[in-house]
């Protein structure tokens, strides 16, 4: 029986440093005689920072690890993500019908009794032609009136809105690892791994380093990125690819400038739809990030880049693009021995819903709950990671593929070829059947399991427009006028905060004045 006394985290980035925080956190790594944690990253690997959107979770992540709201958007340049608007998904650009859908991150209002709405707005009830999103939730009408989730004054962390962030990754990067070094006692070796040792039993016994040496711990944690230096080259963990499902496997980028230094900031990333892929546009506080996700098995490097200079005309102009590959999938083992991976080195789903922080959030949480308090647990402690992980990977991509296979595109390969039913995983296939005939429900779902609560499942299947038949149903929902009652509540809530919320870009300037006026050491 051997205590836990080390664990080594290989690789910064965003998902190096938010592990180590997290873990330094909960096992109070600064006080005497504690469990140590260390980071060892490589001096010349740079970040890309063009722009990535978080979920939700991530305000409870920052406030655990013990992060000042404002001081983060102080130094991040970060803003407000309330949902994700969805461009040209439904049908081809030009068609009739709505071209656009939104899914907010705040859940659905419900009847004054605690009935939910979705019922009797797919029986029509709703006021007019209203999207889903707009009838149900306050979110979407204050996100076109470009208001932000709360006012400066609130707590933080804490607003009138459900909300995430867009960030740079690579300044929040920055963030952590000062936070962790001063506050949560987390020891950076800066160095370049150079080989990785493994012990008779295949265990990782140490890694050497061109800088530092040999460095050595109970506990590896592989944030190396794609290619997994760990988990991958010296564990040899297998790599399932799911391409067969979500074809996306490149992404073409770039940094762009604001047409003026006060120009509105969208509260939201806009995914828009395109020929092979889609387009991500992200509004930090004084650039955009924007980015075209595509498939390589339907369009060219050269064919992506120049669809995605003519979305982005002359603000694209002079800018370098950034050229980047991955595929989705991931490893049924995450956890091996005594090195698991997080982030990158263990998996990666194309960022439509912005599952990569959060699956970092995920792996930092569970290691933190399953942490073994000897060695000898590991192998116990790495097979209920993994059962979770892969739970989690497996209903993430069913998920994402609900937006492509329900498109109603024919105007190329890649959209006929998304609505295949061979590539439809079936635990999507009989979800969407029991849909046909009533709404998703949360006993659809195992929650523990699940990334996406059963509202977002709702959001994006009607915003796809989706069919639900329920008119043979009509006698079960006897609540007609009180549900009509509050869909006009909703509308006049609404108007009442879009009068009452700051606009998007005024409360990150507020918030940013207010650390200033603090004077917080993140300055």
């Amino acid at each position: 029986m051997a205590r836990l006394r080390k664990i080594l985290v290989v690789g910064g980035g965003t998902a190096g440093w938010l592990t180590a925080c997290y873990l330094a956190k909960v096992v109070n790594a600064k006080a005497p005689g504690s469990t140590d944690v260390a980071l060892v990253e490589s001096p010349r690997i740079g970040l890309l920072g063009v722009g990535e959107a978080t979920f939700p979770s991530i305000r409870g992540t920052l406030s655990a690890i013990g992060l000042d709201e404002c001081s983060f958007l102080a130094r991040t340049g970060a803003t407000f993500k309330q949902g994700i608007l969805y461009r040209d998904w439904v049908r081809s650009p030009g068609e009739p019908g709505r071209s656009e859908f939104f899914h907010p991150f705040s859940l659905p209002n419900q009847r004054s009794g605690g009935q939910e709405l979705l019922p009797y707005w797919l029986l029509g009830m709703a006021p007019g032609d209203m999207a889903f999103a707009e009838a149900v939730t306050l979110q979407s009408r204050l996100v076109d009136g470009n208001r932000g989730p709360k006012r400066s004054a609130d707590a933080d962390f804490q607003g009138a809105m459900n909300y995430a962030y867009h960030i740079d990754a690579a300044r929040v990067a920055e963030v952590l690892a000062d936070h962790g070094q001063t506050e949560l006692g987390v020891k950076r070796h800066l160095a370049t791994v150079e080989h990785v040792s493994l012990d008779e039993q295949g265990n990782i016994e140490h890694i050497a380093t061109r800088e530092a040496g040999r460095l050595d711990a109970d506990l590896y944690i592989d944030c190396t990125g794609l290619h997994g230096k760990l988990i991958g080259e010296a564990m040899h963990s297998p790599f399932q690819s799911r391409r067969d499902v979500l074809f996306a496997d490149r992404a073409v980028a770039m940094q762009v400038p604001y047409p003026q230094v006060d120009a509105p900031i969208p509260s939201y990333t806009m995914a828009s739809a395109q020929t092979a892929g889609w387009i991500w546009d992200i509004g930090l506080q004084d650039r955009r990030g924007v980015g075209y996700v595509y498939s390589s098995a339907h369009s060219t490097k050269d064919e992506a880049e120049t669809l995605f200079r003519q979305h982005l005309g002359d603000a694209a102009a002079g800018i370098e693009a950034q050229h980047i590959r991955f595929e989705t999938g991931y490893r049924p083992e995450h956890w091996r021995k005594n090195c698991v991976a997080v982030g990158l080195a263990g998996g990666f789903v194309e960022p439509l819903e912005s599952t990569g922080i959060a699956l970092v959030e995920l792996g930092a949480y569970l290691i933190a709950h399953l942490l073994p308090g000897d060695t000898d647990d590991m192998e116990r402690a790495a097979r209920h990671y993994n059962q979770m992980v892969v739970a989690r990977y497996d209903r993430i991509i069913d998920f994402i593929k609900m937006h492509y296979c329900l498109s109603q595109r024919r105007d190329s390969a890649f959209w006929v070829d998304n609505t295949m039913a061979s590539t439809v995983p079936e635990t999507l296939q009989d979800k969407l059947a029991l849909w046909k005939h009533r709404p998703p429900h949360r006993l659809d779902f195992v929650s523990d399991l699940e990334m996406f609560q059963v509202a977002s499942w709702q959001y994006v299947l009607y915003g796809m427009e989706f069919r639900t038949e329920l008119e043979p149903m009509r006698t079960a929902y006897p609540h007609a006028e009180e549900a009509q009652r509050e869909f006009r509540m909703i509308q006049q809530v609404a108007e009442h905060a879009l009068r009452d919320l700051p606009g998007h870009r005024a409360l990150v300037e507020q918030m940013v004045q207010r650390s200033r006026t603090r004077g917080g050491r993140f300055l």
